[in-house]
């Protein structure tokens, strides 16, 4: 393989290694293709193909730096695992061959680096193996084993690049795999690592002390139990912060602490960091002491949470999570909940602080997952026929009671404007729901809102989650599923950086897809619960629900875009929006009349003039109102005077109005939830291209099989609420009403009026009268649309042709006429 064609193979490479985790048949399928590409041994005489094979592999490793090496780790596993019980092992052999060349590649690179020309590209590529080594020893250490003294002088690396950090941090990371499976080594050689450790400690910066404390901790732990060289170290860090802290009390106003933040910063973070490998109450510590360690420890940290500068509080906390990886039980005390959940809940607080805690509880999670997996290994070593459960019970237990502490506060970070701490909330769920901390219905809801989140990777994790849950506990997402939606409006409410702008159910991309499509194809799938969802969301827009406009807006939205599969379920919605408009609609209508009739004889007690007058209006009103309800009026309507016969209906009205507008708005409000469901059924019959007759026919009891066709979806039809929107955007609720506006709200109440009366397009049997009815109905709803309702599409079948006369929800009789 020539040079130019590497970058294109590790490209390929890279592509084919993420779907590790695919369908059994794409697994299979990477996991041979990459044994036969790296783990098949080589030739020993066949340099240059060895050489070619550990470029691939490194020039892979380095072009997912970015994102993560887990597929590494899986493919390993897998192949590993594949041939345990087999008397010939070729994967483990050509790891054995790797790990060997990478080491001598890493000589290589060592001495070439002197090479200015070249410097960039060896750094770079001597980090990659460095990296690789690791990989392979978090999953094998002991092929590293003979090689740790090779790898222990890069400790000494003198640091100037990014690359020079990565090639500590990782021998460090390697050093503490391998030291402790070494038999023997020499006294010399881990003094000198010992040393070296505590030299970058006292030197760089966090990445680099967190994992040199983390190495030293192996080493000091397993193997030299060198305790009193950590304990000088532990008291030179807790001594000046014991100091700081005195000085600080003394008097809060002494720059002091400002002269010397850099050396708190550390001491906080490295204190810390020492507390979590390291026991000190143990007794080959502090000796006889009676002093509790970890109290003072954690009474000197909290201190400097309560701090004015938010970066001393960020270190303080940091300090305080490694802490707690130690001692869990800390995390009970009363000032660290309140501490915990005072951030967490505070939604002024400070978002770097949010993330911390979140983190903190992230990384006790991820440590005490790893520490239960440890002790399942080593207890199936030991005794197979004991119960493993039993040992793991008092840790998972421990967790459990701490994640319950917390978990409120954990799930209702997700209703943040910051994606990132949106993103550590989802963390934490995740790994607790994975270890079996929680009951898992009570995440529901929330799993549920964040698969509306803007960022792909986020929703998909979210929607992972719902999936395992459902494969576990069926009914699970269905029971909350009403909750999630509601919730999932509340995410996008916190989401939504511009308020003025009325919050959207579905995605503003190419697809406009729902943005709970995800739940709706979970649940589509039961009939029995599809339909309930679908009645629930439903009964929402009925005017005794009380449903902020807004909401019923974004779940309208929804309805519209869902993923559809079967002519069913857009017919089952119409039908039950028929339902809901013949009872919503008269109880809107009867609730405006009573209110204007109530308003006005309590409001003023007019003379026996104006008693008449306003009999004659109550009367040309409820005139107007059996007129309206007569077909010879209705033919009228289509005459030249229909607009002033209009404009005097609307004109008796206005006469009755009370003076409060109350009413006005109540019924203004209210009406946007009918307003809705008549947009809705529009849209979804526009979209399927259903006729009239087709809806009317449509009965809920009939077999599935009926209307088990595949949708034909109409492309180009878009949801689109104009009133719905004007209402919300002018935030008329809290407006001012002026004439104009009074006048659009009663020409919108006559239209519903009008709408009611002729609701069902079959209700007279003549044939005229049927006509006379239906173009009623259709110029209501056009009128309530805003003139603007979309041409219905051409009807299915030739049945439904006959119908003709009846489609097009408005428009097409308004034409015809």
């Amino acid at each position: 393989i020539e040079q130019p064609t590497f970058p294109k193979i590790t490209e390929m490479c890279v592509k084919m290694i993420r779907r590790v985790n695919d369908e059994e048949g794409i697994k299979k399928l990477v996991n041979e293709t990459f044994q036969k590409l790296w783990f098949t041994p080589t030739p020993h005489h066949d340099k240059e193909a060895m050489t070619r094979k550990i470029l691939n592999i490194t020039d892979v490793v380095a072009a997912c730096r970015d994102t993560g090496y887990d597929w590494f780790e899986q493919l390993l596993q897998n192949l590993l695992k594949s041939e345990e019980d087999a008397s010939y092992k070729p994967v483990k052999k050509a790891c054995t061959q790797l790990v060997d060349n990478l080491v001598e590649h890493i000589l290589k690179y060592e001495e070439s680096l002197s090479d200015s020309d070249n410097k960039g590209v060896n750094s770079g590529r001597l980090v990659a193996c460095i990296t690789t080594l690791f990989l392979f020893s978090k999953i094998r250490p002991q092929l590293m084993v003979k090689h740790a003294m090779t790898m222990q002088p890069y400790l000494t690396t003198k640091c100037s690049t990014q690359n020079d950090f990565m090639v500590i941090c990782n021998v460090a990371k390697i050093l503490e795999l391998v030291v402790p499976l070494m038999e023997h080594p020499s006294e010399t050689f881990l003094a000198t690592i010992e040393e070296d450790l505590m030299k970058l400690i006292i030197k760089y910066g966090m990445t680099v002390v967190q994992h040199c404390v983390s190495c030293l901790g192996a080493v000091v732990n397993k193997v030299t139990q060198n305790y009193k060289f950590v304990w000088a170290c532990f008291n030179r860090y807790y001594g000046a912060l014991s100091k700081l802290k005195s000085q600080h009390q003394e008097d809060p106003n002494s720059t002091i602490l400002t002269a010397n933040k850099p050396a708190l910063l550390r001491s906080l973070f490295t204190v810390g960091a020492l507390c979590r490998h390291f026991d000190f109450d143990q007794e080959d510590f502090k000796g006889n002491s009676k002093v509790n360690i970890k109290d003072k420890v954690l009474e000197l940290l909290m201190y400097f949470t309560k701090h004015s500068d938010e970066e001393v509080q960020t270190k303080a906390i940091i300090g305080l999570g490694f802490a707690f990886i130690q001692h869990p039980s800390l995390m009970f005390e009363q000032e660290v909940k309140a501490l915990y959940n005072s951030i967490l809940s505070d939604k002024n607080c400070s978002v770097n602080l949010k993330i911390q805690v979140l983190k903190n509880l992230q990384t006790y999670l991820q440590e005490e997952d790893t520490r239960m997996q440890q002790a399942d290994r080593d207890w199936k070593k030991v005794a197979k026929q004991e119960d493993l459960k039993e040992m793991g019970d008092i840790s998972s237990g421990m967790s459990s009671s701490i994640m319950q502490l917390y978990l409120k506060q954990v799930l209702e970070a997700f209703f943040h404007t910051q994606s990132s701490v949106r993103h550590f909330a989802l963390n934490v769920i995740a790994l607790t729901l994975n270890q079996g901390l929680i009951h898992p219905v009570q995440c529901v809801p929330y799993l549920i809102a964040m698969g509306t989140d803007p960022e792909p990777s986020m929703r998909n994790k979210a929607d992972q989650q719902l999936v395992e849950i459902d494969k576990k506990y069926a009914g699970f997402i269905h029971m909350k599923a009403v909750a999630g939606m509601k919730m999932s409006y509340q995410v996008q409410q916190a989401i939504n950086t511009c308020p003025k702008d009325p919050v959207r159910g579905f995605r503003h991309d190419e697809s406009s897809s729902a943005l709970c499509s995800h739940l709706y194809s979970m649940i589509r799938g039961n009939r029995q619960h599809r339909r309930a969802f679908l009645i629930s969301l439903l009964n929402l827009f009925d005017d005794t629900a009380k449903t902020e406009v807004n909401m019923l807006l974004y779940i309208a939205d929804n309805l519209a875009c869902f993923p559809y599969q079967t002519q069913e379920e857009p017919l089952f919605i119409m039908h039950h929006i028929d339902i809901t408009l013949s009872v919503s609609g008269s109880n809107l209508l009867q609730s405006f009349k009573e209110s204007m009739v109530k308003d006005r004889k309590k409001e003023r007690k007019p003379s026996s003039d104006e008693e008449t007058g306003s009999d004659s209006n109550s009367g040309s009103e409820s005139e107007s109102e059996e007129e309206a309800s007569k077909p010879r009026r209705l033919r009228k309507r289509v005459d030249s005077d229909s607009d002033s016969d209009e404009e005097n209906d609307i004109n008796a009205v206005m006469k009755c109005l009370p003076e409060n507008s109350a009413p006005l708005i109540e019924f203004a409000n209210v009406s946007q939830g009918i307003l809705l469901l008549l947009m809705l059924k529009q849209h979804l019959k526009n979209l399927c291209g259903f006729s009239d007759s087709k809806i009317q026919k449509y009965s809920p009891s009939e077999s599935a099989k009926v209307y088990d066709k595949a949708i034909n979806r109409k492309t180009g039809v878009h949801f689109h609420p104009k009133q719905t929107l004007d209402f919300l955007r002018s935030d008329m609720a809290n407006s001012r009403i002026t004439e104009e506006v009074k006048r659009s709200i009663v020409k919108q109440y006559l239209d519903f009026k009008l709408l009611m009366e002729h609701l069902d397009p079959d209700e007279e049997e003549e044939d005229g009268e049927v006509s006379a009815s239906t173009n009623a109905r259709n110029k209501a709803i056009t009128s309530l649309l805003g003139g603007g309702s979309p041409k219905n599409n051409a009807a299915e079948t030739e049945d439904d042709e006959s119908d003709g006369e009846d489609r097009g929800g408005g428009t097409s009789g308004v034409r015809r006429r």
